[in-house]
C-alpha cells in the first residue's frame, strides 16, 4: 500500500482562488503517483461559494475530503480540526491563496523520507507585503526568540509537512487560546529548513488586517513566556527605587539650602508616569488572567457541521 499523504488547507472565504488551487494539487499529485494524496480542506464558516465549491469538487474527486464547522472559529481552531481528522502518513499544511507553493511538496516529501519528522518552509522573500508589515514581523520575531527558551524559526509559518507522530503530538494541545507556530517549536522532533520564495497571493483578499495580527502576536506571546510579567516586576522595581532615591534627595536639599519650590509639573510628572507604569502592569497582568479565565471554561475548540471523508484508490 502507497503511502498516504494528507494536504490540509483551511479555508475562509476563498471561492475566488479554489479553482486554481485544485488545479495545481492534481498535478501534485499526478506528477508523484508513488504516493497517495488527501486533500483536506477545513472550510471555517466561509460567508461566500467556498463550501459549495469544495463539496461539488468532492463529489467527483474520491481524494478530497472536508470538514464544514458550525461557524467561523479562525485559522489556528480551524487547524486543529484538521490535526483531529487527517489520516495520512504526513501531512502537508498549505494556505488556500496559494501564497506557498503546491510544487515545493515534494521536496519536503523527499527530506521526510531521509528521516525529517518537521519540514518547515522559510521565506527568503515575501512578495506582494509591505515594508512596514515585513520590518513589524522582523521585530515580533525577535522579541519572541529573546523571551522564550523555546527555538522560534524566524520568517517561518504554517506551510510545513509533519510527521504522523507530530500530527498525534499536536492533537494533544486542546487549549482554546493557540498559537500553533510555537507549538510546532514546542514538540521538538527532527526538523529541517527549506528557503523558497512566497508568491502573492492568487486571487482575493488577505484576512489578516493589522488588528488580527496584532492579536496572533498577543496571543503568541503570552502563550509560550511569562516575560512580560517578569519585565513588569523588573519595572516596577526599577521605579521604586528610582522614586525612593528622589524622595530621599527631596528629604535632604533643605539640608544644604537649597529650597523646596512648589513642584507642581514634577508632581504631575511623577504621578503620570507613575500611573501609567501601573495601568501598564495591570494590562499585562489581566491578558494572562483573562487566559487562564478562557482555559477553565473547557469549552470544546469547535463544533462540526459536516464531514466528509476521502476515499484512497484501493479502498472500497
Amino acid at each position: 500500500m502507497k503511502k498516504l499523504i494528507s494536504i490540509l488547507i483551511p479555508a475562509y472565504n476563498e471561492e475566488e482562488v479554489l479553482g486554481m488551487l485544485f488545479e495545481r494539487l492534481d498535478k501534485l499529485a499526478a506528477s508523484n503517483d508513488m504516493y497517495d494524496f488527501e486533500f483536506f480542506f477545513v472550510n471555517d464558516g466561509s460567508r461566500d461559494k467556498t463550501y459549495e465549491i469544495i463539496r461539488d469538487y468532492a463529489k467527483t474527486d474520491k481524494r478530497v475530503a472536508y470538514i464544514n464547522l458550525s461557524r467561523n472559529f479562525g485559522k489556528e481552531t480551524a487547524m486543529l480540526a484538521g490535526f483531529d481528522h487527517v489520516r495520512g502518513d504526513a501531512m502537508v499544511i498549505i494556505d488556500a491563496d496559494l501564497q506557498d507553493p503546491p510544487e515545493l511538496i515534494p521536496k519536503m516529501i523527499k527530506y521526510w523520507e531521509e528521516g525529517y519528522d518537521d519540514v518547515f518552509a522559510k521565506r527568503r522573500s515575501r512578495a506582494g507585503e509591505s515594508w512596514l508589515k515585513k520590518k513589524t514581523s522582523q521585530w515580533y520575531y525577535k522579541i519572541l526568540q529573546n523571551s522564550t527558551r523555546i527555538p522560534i524559526q524566524i520568517d517561518t509559518g504554517d506551510f510545513r509537512l509533519l510527521d504522523r507522530r507530530c500530527i498525534e503530538a499536536l492533537k494533544q494541545f486542546r487549549e482554546s487560546e493557540r498559537y500553533t507556530k510555537g507549538m510546532f517549536s514546542w514538540i521538538g522532533y527532527h526538523k529541517k529548513e527549506i528557503l523558497y520564495n512566497r508568491d502573492p497571493r492568487a486571487a482575493g483578499e488577505t484576512k489578516w488586517n493589522y488588528a488580527k495580527l496584532i492579536n496572533l502576536a498577543i496571543d503568541g506571546i503570552t502563550s509560550f513566556t511569562t516575560a512580560p510579567l517578569r519585565t513588569s516586576t523588573y519595572v516596577g522595581a526599577l521605579v521604586s527605587i528610582v522614586a525612593f532615591i528622589y524622595i530621599l534627595y527631596l528629604l535632604v536639599r533643605p539640608l544644604f539650602g537649597v529650597s523646596t519650590g512648589a513642584g507642581y509639573s514634577s508632581i504631575m510628572a511623577a504621578v503620570l508616569f507613575l500611573g501609567g507604569v501601573q495601568l501598564l502592569s495591570i494590562g499585562v497582568i489581566g491578558e494572562y488572567i483573562g487566559r487562564i479565565f478562557n482555559e477553565t471554561k473547557r469549552r470544546p475548540p469547535y463544533f462540526i457541521e459536516e464531514y466528509h471523508e476521502s476515499h484512497r484508490k484501493d479502498k472500497k
